[in-house]
């Protein structure tokens, strides 16, 4: 007891204190100081040898104990003058601290900004821009395994001497397999009775078009050996030459694309299970164990405790209905969480549209690809919904039907109408009445509406949350395809740490064996494996079948769909200097804050869910566990166990940046990881995606689709350049954002208005 006392008497002594507070304060700024060199960490080259990439500051212990209060005493007068002068000595000293960081940030911007500007001059700068048909080299890359589903086309193209190809990616239905393992696949028409017509690409790449910074063809099993041009990839969705004033052949305001839909799927319906489940985790309620005495009577991670009411109903009478809405009568559940036997997975396409939102003819072209390569082409497979928020709240489209129908009227073109579904955030904060009001909105709960639409419409089992400015340059089904498809064929063994970071293939060498091995050396012991322990989440996911990860051999994972797919890493957003890091709301007890939950982020919502994760992240919505957008799906499979893949798809750069220098801007952290300290995503940090094909601040994306489509930007594009260097065309690639796409005029320059931090 004595040695218990000990500090007590020392603190309690004037200049003891002062020494002590001197003594604390000191430790505290060495840690928060300690170095503000950058560290690196070497990465594989087998070319270069090793790489070293640049770091921020070491990782800040914040955990300094303040000192217990005192009583004043008489003795105490000048223990009060010199703290005092202390106190102003630190406030002081705080000040300075946080202008060296400003200054040291500062610099680090500058010497971006200086290599950025350098690189504009080097050979392959802009390289992205101005490759056309002109300078197409069928032979420059290698083909993968798409021979079989190229054929010629019948007619030649009127604008180019190159042969263009029909492309089908689908699988072949006929097949006597397709009919045992998937069910009867009948064709569907488009608009007219027609069938849907085909897309068309050219063989090859232009000679100078550059290989991607991040992500990789080969890696997903896409072939990058392929070109699209634009009348060639949408003229049958409506696109017409700036000078063609013939007559379309559809008449598009007269189609109807929901009734297409919905008699497509039908005649597909012994393919799927058209009820679908019922949410499992609103009547078996996962424990909430907050004490030492639960533990010892839990049944372990992943066991769901049955409630003895459930904590939402079914019933939706009581809140706005999007099904109702739509016409549909309320849909009948299964109790049976498991799928029915032979019956074939169903995604929804949520295309996130907003009111007061122009439809530009390009819009509309991109939106009827979708709608027939998704889901026509496959009878069901896939289904497409305009997802459209209504920002007036003063509208009562719940309460008045002709409301509604206004609404929709105004604001959704007429051929689009009935695959619209309208909600708005009233809607949501009625769903979720333990959120905050003015947290439950679409800028802060993007997830929120996609978690309704998933509880009234449980016959999908995937969802993309799918932005309406993002653009596919390739086919759609492709492109979704070969996503899901990698993502399944991970295992889990590495995979969140592989996840943090964006796959460089210059220098990290093949994914599945070089970048796999070091990303699991320089992670050590610190990977997840399983979901992390905390007395107050019971995972609904699988638990390892080994309990350590070098004891599986790449097993675990394969072949399990993902949960969630992203298309840009998983990364830790703790110490990253991430403005929305620290916006999640619950998730603790009396030993857990919340900004102690373990969470990851990834910039941009375009991403696919499971209803599984949905369904968790509902529940946990509905007792008040909360977190931000662009947080909660990717926090959400972390605490519960499921499977999160990031797809590291072609990303290219208006710069030849060599990949060590990508590595060394983009994957940053101390392992090299994407988060952390020193984050591009970090405030002040995001104008380093200003010259990238997806970012939400970035600059090509806008550029290269105005040139894909004809226009000027930038000095190149229009008629005029076009009869010179010929068509734009380009690999498959996912662009965003891409807004307003209309015909420009001559000397116009495409710019970001959005502000870097």
């Amino acid at each position: 007891m004595l040695l218990a006392v000990q500090p007590r008497r020392l603190l309690s002594r004037p200049k003891g204190l002062l020494v002590s507070v001197v003594f604390l304060a000191t430790i505290y700024w060495i840690l928060l100081h300690q170095s503000v060199a950058p560290h690196t960490t070497g990465w594989f080259d087998e070319n270069t040898g090793p790489v070293q990439a640049l770091k921020g500051e070491h990782q800040v212990n914040n955990g300094v104990p303040l000192l217990p209060p005192t009583k004043p005493s008489s003795g105490m007068q000048e223990q009060h003058t010199e703290v005092e002068a202390y106190e102003e000595s630190e406030e002081s000293e705080e000040e300075s601290q946080k202008k060296d960081e400003a200054h040291r940030e500062e610099n680090i911007r500058k010497q971006f900004d200086e290599e950025y500007d350098e690189l504009k001059n080097d050979p392959g700068a802009d390289a992205i821009f101005g490759q056309t048909l002109n300078t197409l080299e069928p032979a420059k890359k290698r083909s993968l395994t798409i021979e079989a589903h190229l054929k010629p086309a019948k007619e030649k193209a009127y604008f180019t001497d190159h042969q263009p190809f029909v492309y089908n990616p689908y699988p072949n239905f006929s097949k006597k397999t397709w009919f045992t393992e998937e069910g009867q696949y009948t064709p569907c028409a488009g608009p007219g009775g027609t069938s849907a017509g085909d897309v068309l690409v050219f063989k090859g790449q232009p000679r100078g078009f550059p290989e991607p910074g991040f992500g990789s063809y080969d890696v997903l099993g896409m072939d990058g050996n392929l070109c699209y041009e634009r009348e060639t990839r949408l003229g049958i969705y409506g696109f017409k030459a700036d000078n063609d004033t013939s007559k379309s052949r559809v008449n598009w305001e007269e189609v109807r694309w929901g009734r297409l839909q919905e008699s497509c799927t039908q005649k597909n319906k012994a393919r799927f299970n058209m009820k679908g489940q019922s949410n499992p985790y609103l009547t078996n309620l996962y424990s909430r164990r907050n004490s030492s005495a639960s533990d010892a009577n839990s049944q372990g991670d992943g066991d769901l405790i049955p409630s003895e009411s459930p904590l939402y109903s079914n019933d939706l009478g009581a809140n706005p209905s999007l099904r109702r809405k739509r016409g549909l009568p309320d849909q009948p559940m299964s109790n049976k969480f498991k799928q029915l036997a032979g019956s074939e997975a169903r995604t929804a396409l949520l295309l996130r549209t907003y009111t007061g939102k122009e439809y530009s003819e390009n819009d509309k072209q991109v939106i009827r690809s979708l709608i027939t390569e998704l889901s026509l082409r496959t009878g069901g497979q896939y289904q497409v919904f305009l997802f459209v928020h209504v920002k007036d709240t003063a509208y009562a489209i719940w309460d008045d039907e002709s409301t509604y129908q206004f609404v929709l009227d105004r604001n959704v073109p007429r051929e689009f109408r009935d695959i619209a579904i309208l909600w708005n955030d009233e809607a949501t904060q009625t769903m979720y009445p333990k959120i905050d009001p003015k947290k439950a909105t679409v800028h802060v709960s993007q997830w929120l509406s996609v978690q309704k639409f998933a509880q009234e419409f449980p016959e999908y089992d995937y969802f993309w949350n799918w932005e309406i400015d993002a653009r596919v340059t390739g086919h759609n089904y492709d492109f979704v395809e070969k996503l899901a498809a990698f993502a399944k064929r991970q295992p889990r063994r590495g995979l969140w740490e592989r996840n943090e970071r964006y796959y460089i293939p210059s220098i990290h060498g093949d994914y599945d064996s070089q970048f796999r091995k070091e990303v699991e050396r320089v992670s050590g012991k610190d990977t997840v494996w399983g979901a992390p322990k905390l007395p107050f989440v019971s995972p609904v996911g699988p638990k390892p079948p080994v309990a350590k990860p070098e004891d599986d051999s790449y097993k675990w994972g394969v072949g399990e769909e993902a949960d969630l797919i992203t298309v840009a890493p998983i990364f830790n957003p703790i110490n990253s200097s991430w403005i929305s890091a620290n916006e999640l709301w619950g998730f603790n007890d009396s030993t857990h804050e919340t900004t102690d939950l373990p969470r990851r982020a990834t910039i941009v919502t375009h991403s696919r869910v499971s209803k599984k994760l949905l369904d968790i992240m509902h529940v946990e919505n509905l007792q008040g566990n909360h977190i931000s957008s662009e947080m909660v799906t990717q926090t959400t499979a972390l605490l519960h166990g499921l499977k999160a893949v990031y797809v590291p798809m072609p990303v290219y750069f208006d710069r030849p940046w060599k990949g060590k220098d990508l590595a060394k801007w983009f994957n940053g952290g101390a392992k090299g990881e994407s988060g952390g300290i020193g984050s591009a995503m970090g405030w002040g940090r995001e104008a380093r995606y200003r010259g990238s094909t997806w970012y939400y601040r970035a600059n090509p994306p806008q550029r290269l689709y105005l040139n894909f489509m004809g226009w000027e930007d930038t000095d190149v594009g229009g008629e005029d350049w076009e009869e010179t260097h010929g068509r734009t065309c380009l690999p498959p690639m996912l662009l965003h954002p891409v807004k307003d796409i209309e015909p420009t005029e001559p000397g116009y320059k495409s710019e970001s208005n959005l502000p870097y931090s």
